[in-house]
């Protein structure tokens, strides 16, 4: 698969990456042998970069990927870990270093390892992002020995500007896909200029963009597609990118005529995202063949001009009305 060097990150990453959420929690049930099973089929296919947090299945994720590392012993995988969700509640008083250290011990207990590679703030209140001393804590922590980079994963772009501001973040994780395009008129090409790591997250927008949707899909009572339409349990942005569900199975099938021969709609949202600049891209999986299919998307070419500007066609007609003004 396609790497990309990060320069800020100090490591090459592949372009498709793995995420661990659906390892966790909060998409149905997946057994640790499954998990197991996923994680390896993701790094027989080229994936270096696998992405998660200690709240998904408070922990269970993070002891997944870290048993999986072990027993794999690669030096080129790059874990990113999050931190800051587990603040009850999520107020700006609860992130400051003495939480931030108790969450990173956790994560390291749970990775099995001395020094996080990558730990990300995990969607912290705007307030966060705007303290100076936010940045100088985590600065401690590496001066600590504790984690070897920062970054930040954001719900805005406001947010993810403001971050790329200090002249050490790492890297921005950031919801990016085809019914998500916002971040392309400025973080994108400021992270680049930086040398801040562009992750994108929710690249299928929760599955919508696999085009295997319709309107009579339901999903489990523990899967957050059911429980977090209405942004009840987080914010609404995290599922379906936070399209209307209806309009995102029509949008959808539009997406799915423009899927190239021999690929999956699937492929398709992950190499445009590949296209438009991100260096990493963290879809999940929820058994391996998914986790090979995913980083298939590695290998294939750029998008032509015209199947870029008909997706745009598709945002602009469709999407933007319900996404654009909100993050």
């Amino acid at each position: 698969m396609r790497t990309n060097d990060v320069s800020r990150l100090n490591r090459s990453v592949s372009v498709v990456g793995q995420g661990c959420w659906q390892l966790g929690a909060d998409w149905g049930d997946v057994a640790d042998d499954t998990a197991q099973e996923i994680l390896a089929a993701a790094a027989d296919a080229g994936v270096t970069f696998f992405d998660t947090a200690d709240v998904y299945g408070d922990g269970r994720s993070e002891r997944a990927v870290g048993r999986f590392v072990a027993q794999r012993g690669d030096s080129s995988i790059t874990v990113a870990t999050k931190m800051g969700r587990r603040a009850d509640p999520h107020v700006p008083s609860e992130y400051h270093l003495d939480n931030y250290r108790r969450w990173i011990d956790r994560s390291r207990e749970n990775l099995g390892v001395d020094t996080l590679d990558l730990v990300q703030l995990h969607c912290p209140p705007t307030e966060v992002f705007e303290d100076p001393q936010t940045y100088d804590d985590l600065r401690t922590l590496v001066d600590e020995g504790r984690i070897a980079r920062w970054g930040v994963s954001v719900e805005t772009c406001d947010q993810a500007l403001r971050a790329l501001e200090e002249p050490d973040l790492a890297s921005i994780q950031i919801i990016l896909n085809i019914f998500r395009r916002k971040p392309l008129d400025e973080v994108v090409p400021a992270a680049k200029e930086a040398g801040v790591g562009i992750i994108a997250r929710v690249p299928l927008a929760s599955g919508l963009l696999s085009g295997k949707y319709d309107e009579h899909t339901t999903f489990a009572d523990s899967d957050h597609r059911t429980f977090n339409r209405e942004g009840k349990a987080f914010d609404i942005g995290e599922t379906f990118a936070g399209v209307p569900y209806e309009v995102g199975v029509q949008a959808a099938r539009e997406v799915a005529q423009l899927t190239p021969e021999g690929w999956t709609t699937a492929q398709l949202a992950l190499a445009w995202i590949a296209t438009v600049g991100a260096d990493t891209i963290i879809p999940g999986a929820s058994t391996p063949q998914q986790a090979t299919a995913n980083a298939a998307a590695g290998d294939l070419p750029a998008l032509d001009d015209a199947t870029l500007e008909a997706l745009k066609g598709i945002y602009d007609s469709s999407i933007a009305q319900h996404v654009a003004h909100r993050w």
